[in-house]
């Protein structure tokens, strides 16, 4: 069943309304012409061939059109003092003014018409032969002939208002679809930057841990098997837990697949710190013991600073760096991840994502990052994010 919101107002197509105007022009010169010709009134019928086929352009070319309709209706005033038929062309072409040309020109047809309602009814009460022209006989025709081109006038300005009125509705809809295309466009762009960032935190965290552990696995199977085989234990289960967490990711780019799966938080730093530990880096940590509730968007940016901030110290701080976390809850979330290593003076490409995910994750709620070179040496990172 179609939708009636969706249904459009009828109206007449270009071919349509050309062959109404011709119909129309044709109904004139049938009725008034033939009607003349037959009452052996030959300069009526010229007047009102020549009043009714201006009609023809009255779309197309309204003001050209009335003039010609008015000029023809002079024309008959002062040659013929007889109505004729051709005259109803006159409150047509005053309302297709009104309708298709500029409001100067619609008030300008306006008053042409009342001018000609005065010299028409004083000119057709003379050829009737109504004896003297006094203001008491000429009222009523001149209101009537009046009140016919006020409302033809009235039509075609109310039909003008309306068009006018119906486009800026378009353009408006029009207006708000594009705004709203672009809207979407943004928010798929801030989407495809949050997984962007997202991505790159399980990533590199995922295989610094792994190259760290493998590193050591190498190393310890010369001399102590057992320690490689922990160590090959905690590099699968770091890979399966990045797999997790990428496919979570990847979900959500894909169709049917709302990727609402458990976000990490802040009571997972702990588990941060305990893979940081395996990783053979030394972590001293001061977590709050259970992990408070807080909102779950805040806990996940606490979790991937931390993350973030420990892949770092893997990265740039070196072999022998002591990491320091601290994370206190207050009326705020407080994190320090704070390094004695060489951080401050490893060399950046400058095309990292890393500083910069973390400080956006941070003024996402309302809070602020610091990041730099600590005196005496090291690297730390401070974020507070407000409840």
């Amino acid at each position: 069943m179609a939708n009636p919101t969706d249904q459009q107002p009828w109206r007449l197509g270009p071919r349509a309304r050309r062959w109404l105007d011709r119909a129309l022009v044709g109904f004139v010169l049938l009725v008034g012409g033939m009607g003349h010709f037959l009452a052996g009134q030959l300069p009526a019928m010229v007047f009102t061939a020549a009043e009714a086929l201006p009609l023809l352009w009255r779309r197309s070319r309204p003001w050209p059109a009335f003039l010609a309709v008015a000029l023809a209706s002079a024309l008959q005033a002062a040659a013929y003092d007889q109505p004729t038929v051709g005259q109803l062309a006159f409150p047509v072409a005053v309302y297709s003014v009104a309708r298709w040309s500029p409001r100067w020109q619609g008030i300008a047809a306006l008053l042409v018409g009342y001018a000609g309602a005065l010299v028409a009814a004083a000119r057709w009460m003379y050829g009737l032969g109504a004896g003297e022209v006094t203001a008491a006989n000429l009222v009523p025709y001149t209101v009537t002939i009046g009140a016919i081109v006020t409302a033809a006038w009235a039509l075609g300005f109310a039909a003008q208002s309306r068009e006018k009125y119906v486009a800026s509705l378009v353009a408006r809809a029009e207006q708000a679809e594009r705004m709203a295309e672009r809207e979407v466009e943004l928010a798929a762009r801030d989407e495809r930057s949050r997984i962007a960032r997202e991505m790159h935190d399980v990533v590199a965290h995922g295989l610094s841990v792994i190259v760290v552990q493998a590193d050591g696995a190498r190393y310890a199977a010369a001399k102590d098997p057992d320690v490689a085989v922990g160590t090959l234990e905690t590099i699968s289960s770091t890979g399966r837990a990045a797999l997790t967490e990428m496919r979570r990711l990847l979900g959500l780019l894909r169709d049917g697949d709302t990727g609402v799966a458990p976000q990490p938080g802040l009571a997972d730093v702990r588990h941060l710190v305990d893979e940081a530990r395996a990783a053979g880096t030394r972590v001293e940590a001061d977590l709050p013991e259970p992990a408070p509730d807080v909102p779950g968007g805040v806990g996940l940016a606490a979790y991937r600073i931390v993350q973030e901030s420990l892949t770092n110290v893997r990265k740039h701080a070196g072999p022998e760096a002591r990491v320091s976390v601290r994370v206190r809850v207050g009326r705020e979330v407080e994190v320090e991840v704070r390094d004695d290593g060489r951080g401050a003076a490893a060399h950046s490409d400058g095309r990292g994502l890393g500083l910069a995910g973390m400080r956006e994750r941070a003024a996402v709620h309302g809070g602020a990052l610091d990041a730099g070179p600590v005196t005496g040496g090291g690297f730390a990172v401070s974020a507070r994010l407000p409840l």
